[in-house]
């Protein structure tokens, strides 16, 4: 296959969806949306073949390291190679307005299989293809939340999954020095979707810009750094 191939996780409504499109626009780009629901992920995927877009759904639970595997080894079956993942899936588990000395441990450990766990065993099931071409983007939405220069209270699980997401990057992105791999992690901003509600002031189109803007970074492209509307911004 010619074309570079690009697998977004939780891809079946949101930010991910429109992530698949944008990047499904460039040329020379086929996009592989994964979701849990398979039914869901079918028809969005249809949609954007409706639009004309090179698409090719599979379903996918990050949570599970054994559907990480079977995902990992159709991709390498089918494509024969991964140039860009981006770890859209997401999940903020925490009750309304949950504080620390209030919540429960199993809000973190079911957030943290999700939102830290899964990009995780994705990165690791994945790399290798990259490795294999010397060509990689890895992209990891984050958050404000996450942010420990200016962290607060509330929804405590989520915060802290999203901090340590941004410590994977980091970590990664100093691993994979050198090899073609560029990793980095943004935040899209407060977005119109199901978790953002209706009051949101971004749209899912600028929600999903800057994850486009790293996944086809130049090979002189920026490595480890945390963004927001294509700028950088605090840890």
């Amino acid at each position: 296959m010619d074309k570079r191939v690009a697998v977004v996780t939780g891809a079946n409504r949101g930010i991910g969806f429109e992530i698949c499109r944008q990047l499904g626009r460039r040329d020379g780009i086929r996009v592989v949306p994964t979701a849990r629901d398979g039914t869901r992920g079918n028809a969005a995927a249809g949609k954007l073949r409706d639009e004309g877009l090179d698409v090719e759904f599979h379903p996918l639970d990050v949570a599970s390291e054994s559907s990480v595997e079977t995902f990992a080894a159709w991709l390498e079956a089918t494509c024969k190679r991964c140039d860009i993942l981006v770890n859209n899936a997401g999940v903020m588990l925490d009750p309304r307005g949950s504080r620390v000395l209030d919540s429960k441990v199993k809000t973190y450990r079911d957030t943290l299989a999700t939102n830290l766990i899964g990009p995780l065993l994705l990165i690791q099931a994945l790399a290798p293809l990259m490795k294999r071409n010397g060509y990689g983007r890895i992209v990891n939405v984050s958050s404000g939340q996450g942010q420990l220069s200016d962290m607060g209270a509330g929804t405590p699980a989520y915060r802290v999954s999203k901090t340590a997401l941004n410590a994977l990057t980091r970590t990664l992105a100093a691993e994979l020095r050198g090899s073609g791999i560029l990793v980095n992690a943004m935040c899209p901003g407060w977005v119109r979707t199901d978790m953002g509600g209706t009051g949101a002031p971004r749209t899912v189109a600028q929600g999903a810009d800057t994850a486009v803007w790293l996944a086809t970074l130049p090979d002189d492209g920026p490595n480890g750094g945390f963004f927001r509307d294509r700028k950088p911004i605090p840890w």
